[in-house]
C-alpha cells in the first residue's frame, strides 16, 4: 500500500488532557478538515482521499464524537485547543478548511493565533441583518434542554427538522443504522449552537484577521447560505470569495477537492 492510500490513525492530547482521534493520510504539505455538526473523521474521509495526492490530510473526530474524548465543561476555547493540538501533528502548522460550523470554529482559530497558513470555509451557517433563517432563541434553548436530559434521538429529530428535513424522512431515517450514528454525537448539536453563538456574521473579528482566507458557497444554497458567505468574504481583509455551481450545503467531495486543491497550492 503506498503513502498516499496508507491511512494512520493515531490520538493527539489537548489542553485539558482529552484525546482528540485524527487519522493521517497522504504526503505533502499539511491541510486538516474540519467538519460541521454530526460530522466525524470518517465524513471527510472521501474528501481527504481526493487531497491526499498532493497533500498530508488530517481528519478528525471533534470533542465528544468517535474515538475522541469529551471533558466537561465544554467550551469554544476548548475545540480551538483540540484543533491546536492537531495541527501540532502537522509541525506545527498546516492550511485549514472548515465546513458549516465547523467554518466559524477555523475562523475563531486562526483569530486566536493558532498557527493557520491559508484558511477556506464552505457555508458559515452566519445571517446577516437582511436575511431570513436565523434560528429562533427557542429552537436553540429547546435543543440544549433535550441534550441535558439525555434526550439525544429527540434532540436529533428536532435539529433536523428546523434544517427542513421532511418528517417522513426523519422517520424513515429513524429505521436505519445511520441513526443510531447520529443519534451517538447528537449532544454535540449544543457544542455547534455554542459556537455560532448569536449567528451573526463577526464583522470586527473577521477585519482583523490577517490569514489569506478562501469562502465557498454552492449556487443551488438557500439564499441566506450564500448572502452570509459573501459577507465574510468581503469583512475580510484577505478574502475571497468563490461559488461552486449547483452544489448546496452538502457539496460533492469530488468538485470541491479541485478548488482546494488550487487555492492550497497557490
Amino acid at each position: 500500500m503506498d503513502n498516499m492510500s496508507r491511512t494512520r490513525s493515531s490520538r493527539a492530547k489537548s489542553g485539558d488532557g482529552t484525546l482528540i482521534a485524527y487519522e493521517q493520510r497522504g504526503e505533502g504539505p499539511p491541510v486538516v478538515l474540519v467538519g460541521g455538526a454530526l460530522c466525524t473523521a470518517a465524513s471527510d474521509a472521501p474528501l481527504a482521499g481526493l487531497l491526499a495526492p498532493q497533500f498530508s490530510v488530517f481528519t478528525y473526530d471533534r470533542r465528544g464524537r468517535g474515538a475522541s474524548g469529551d471533558t466537561a465543561p465544554y467550551s469554544v476555547e476548548r475545540e480551538i485547543e483540540d484543533l491546536a493540538a492537531v495541527i501540532a501533528q502537522a509541525d506545527g502548522g498546516a492550511f485549514v478548511h472548515g465546513m458549516s460550523s465547523g467554518a466559524e470554529l477555523v475562523l475563531r482559530a486562526a483569530a486566536a493565533g493558532l498557527p493557520i497558513t491559508q484558511l477556506s470555509v464552505y457555508e458559515p451557517p452566519f445571517v446577516t441583518s437582511a436575511t431570513a433563517g436565523a434560528e429562533p432563541a427557542a429552537y436553540v434553548g429547546r435543543l440544549r434542554d433535550l441534550v441535558a436530559q439525555g434526550r439525544r434521538g429527540d434532540a436529533l429529530a428536532l435539529f433536523l427538522t428546523e434544517v427542513g428535513t421532511p418528517p417522513d424522512a426523519i422517520e424513515g431515517m429513524r429505521q436505519t443504522p445511520m441513526w443510531a450514528e447520529l443519534e451517538a454525537v447528537a449532544h454535540t448539536l449544543a457544542y455547534d449552537h455554542e459556537i455560532m453563538g448569536a449567528g451573526l456574521v463577526p464583522v470586527d473579528r473577521l477585519r482583523g484577521l490577517q490569514t489569506r482566507v478562501m469562502v465557498v458557497d454552492g449556487g443551488a444554497s438557500p439564499a441566506w447560505l450564500r448572502e452570509a458567505a459573501r459577507a465574510v468574504a468581503d469583512a475580510l481583509p484577505h478574502g475571497r470569495h468563490r461559488t461552486l455551481t449547483g452544489q448546496t450545503h452538502e457539496v460533492a467531495p469530488q468538485v470541491l477537492a479541485p478548488l482546494l486543491t488550487e487555492f492550497f497550492a497557490a
